[in-house]
């Protein structure tokens, strides 16, 4: 019996947007708690992914995807094709440069950058990959409390929270056209971290919050139905 049980695969995560900051954080702590990581990189240069990858022989692969591109998003579903997944997560995403400014003030280019890459593009991958992802098995994205419509009174940060609630409101869409699906999906919304998405100022640090973002995550499975939680499992007001 002990050695049937050593010979079960261990679980496996496909995390869009693995490279650094959050995303990286996570890929750590799920290594740490026996899972596989599949980790996406925009670039080709090093990252954190690859040191993660050097300590986890093994254990960690790393693909190829800038998620704006639709292209390499085919690609990447050609590559994992056969593959299984216990969890999609999807974690990339953006801000615009001078995030105090209005949607009055921002340009139409930024604009349109922000929201293909935050709005967009997640729901793109989330409808290529979503078959690698068993009915038993959860999608999730990294959304945000400032997607929050219900929660906005002190504004700010207008097109950030616009990209987000527009995320949300996808997201909540593609839940209606699968209800019934066993599949768990969930927003999950990390609070306000410092990492280079985050800045110096943000009030958490990645070691304080990022095991409580993947409890999360993990409580989530086998949970069929979309939920918007922050990082310890409460209800975020739409």
């Amino acid at each position: 019996m002990n050695n049937a049980n050593q010979l079960e695969p261990r679980p496996r995560v496909l995390l869009v947007g693995a490279s650094r900051g959050l995303g990286a954080a996570m890929s750590a702590e799920l290594l740490r708690r026996g899972w596989d990581v599949t980790g996406t990189v925009r670039g080709h240069g090093r990252t954190e992914l690859h040191d993660l990858a050097d300590a986890h022989a093994g254990r960690v692969e790393i693909e190829q995807l800038d998620v704006t591109d639709q292209a390499q998003i085919a690609a990447l579903r050609e590559r994992l094709s056969g593959r299984s997944f216990d969890i999609l997560f999807v974690n990339a995403g953006t801000a615009n440069t001078h995030q105090e400014e209005t949607i009055a003030e921002v340009s139409t280019e930024e604009f349109t950058r922000v929201m293909v890459t935050n709005a967009l593009s997640p729901m793109r991958v989330i409808e290529a990959l979503q078959d690698l992802v068993p009915t038993h098995g959860l999608i999730g994205i990294m959304s945000s409390g400032q997607g929050s419509i219900a929660d906005n009174e002190k504004g700010g940060h207008e097109v950030y929270r616009g990209s987000k609630s527009a995320l949300n409101q996808y997201m909540r869409s593609y839940a209606a056209r699968h209800a019934g699906e066993s599949r768990a999906l969930l927003l999950l919304a990390p609070g306000w971290i410092r990492t280079s998405l985050g800045g110096p100022e943000a009030p958490f640090s990645l070691e304080e919050t990022v095991p409580d973002i993947v409890d999360t995550l993990l409580s989530k499975q086998g949970k069929p139905g979309l939920e918007y939680l922050d990082r310890v499992g409460r209800a975020v007001r739409w």
